[in-house]
């Protein structure tokens, strides 16, 4: 079935959206020790759909949905370990100037609570 009109606008603003899309550039580390620098999206801007990818233990759909077009092959080469993948995740967060793991909202413990 042929793409509709509006499913090739949309295609054509993803493809702009990814084009001014900014990088941050990290190690990834290979199953075989080579190690490739590859740009990804900054951990604040990755999408609830590639998380959700990543938590159901789809890493080939949340790097495909976060690494620059032209950087997927490079990982799928490269077949990191987990190791190797966590340690990226966690440089990209860090050169993003985001925190895995803490979230911004406001804590159970820090809300007033009257006792008697």
């Amino acid at each position: 079935m042929p793409a509709t009109k509006d499913q090739i606008e949309a295609a054509r603003a993803q493809e702009t959206e990814a084009d001014e899309q900014e990088y941050v550039t990290a190690p990834l580390a290979g199953h075989d020790g080579v190690t490739k620098d590859v740009r990804c999206v900054p951990a604040g801007y990755w999408r609830a759909s590639t998380i959700r990818a990543l938590n159901s233990g789809n890493i080939d759909a949340f790097m495909e949905g976060n690494l620059h077009p032209d950087d997927f092959e490079i990982f799928e080469n490269l077949d990191p370990t987990m190791d190797g993948f966590g340690k990226f995740v966690a440089d990209v967060s860090r050169l993003s100037g985001e925190s895995l793991g803490k979230s911004s909202g406001r804590s159970r413990s820090g809300s007033a609570t009257r006792r008697n």
